[in-house]
């Protein structure tokens, strides 16, 4: 049976809307693994290893724009970490990381220090791994627009945590009802924001602004405090109560991070 030149095209624009739609639909995934350290001697390894043997292999599988990151030390925050931010286009190229790197000779090599480290010489004290998926209000991780030296940039973490798992999607469909848009709209420079699938302090998201330096970063919260959209969001009976535990890290860019 032929099927007629009008159903031909009838069927080719139901195809190409419905590849349209997966393509818009589509959010990344994000590893976030956050070393632990006990002495300059570790930090000094896992610095060697990121930037010489991992960072190097996974822009080697293609993976691109690989943020690492520091804690800034203060008073009541003294533990020493390194953050890494690995962006995934999808969650087979994630689960299919650590085959990737062990037919990586290159890697193998760069990294062998690191990779064969004795029992009682670890190069860390502990490996926190958390993995993400982006909100629809930012599927795509963007690469922030920073002009300060990079000595002072502030990338700020943070982590909310909701009571249960229908007041954490409440949480996230606040943020992309509004708040996504808001801090695009007064230029936090958002890396990121993403539902927590898998880590250790579900249910919640987490999401990364970036700031030229610390004064950069207080104006553009006091005028975020100072905003309309906010003072209606925050207002919305819908959206009370969706935040049990705030968790803010401040974090500065190893000189190897991507960005």
């Amino acid at each position: 049976m032929k099927i007629s030149g009008i159903a031909l095209v009838i069927t080719f624009l139901v195809a190409f809307s419905s590849a349209s739609f997966a393509q818009k639909s589509k959010r990344e995934f994000y590893q976030l693994k956050v070393y632990t350290l006990a002495s300059d001697t570790q930090e000094k390894m896992v610095d060697k290893y990121l930037k010489e043997a991992f960072i190097p292999a996974l822009h080697r599988a293609n993976i691109k724009s690989i943020g690492v990151f520091k804690t800034k030390l203060s008073e009541t925050d003294t533990v020493r970490k390194v953050y890494v931010l690995i962006p995934f286009p999808s969650y087979d190229q994630f689960s299919a990381l650590a085959n990737t790197l062990s037919k990586d000779a290159q890697y193998q090599t760069a990294g062998s220090e690191y990779i064969n480290a004795a029992y009682n010489q670890p190069p860390y004290a502990r490996i926190e791994s958390t993995l993400l998926q982006a909100f629809t209000g930012m599927p795509f991780m963007k690469t922030p627009n920073l002009t300060g030296p990079r000595s002072e940039r502030i990338y700020e973490l943070r982590s909310y945590e909701s009571a249960t798992e229908k007041i954490h999607l409440n949480k996230v469909e606040m943020f992309n009802d509004g708040e996504v848009t808001l801090f695009d709209r007064l230029g936090f420079n958002a890396v990121f924001y993403g539902e927590v699938i898998s880590g250790s302090t579900m249910p919640n998201l987490m999401y990364m602004t970036t700031f030229d330096n610390k004064a950069s970063r207080d104006e553009h919260w006091k005028a975020f405090s100072a905003a309309p959209e906010w003072d209606k969001l925050k207002t919305m009976p819908k959206y009370q109560n969706n935040v049990s535990k705030n968790v803010t890290k401040f974090l500065v860019p190893a000189e190897y991070s991507d960005y």
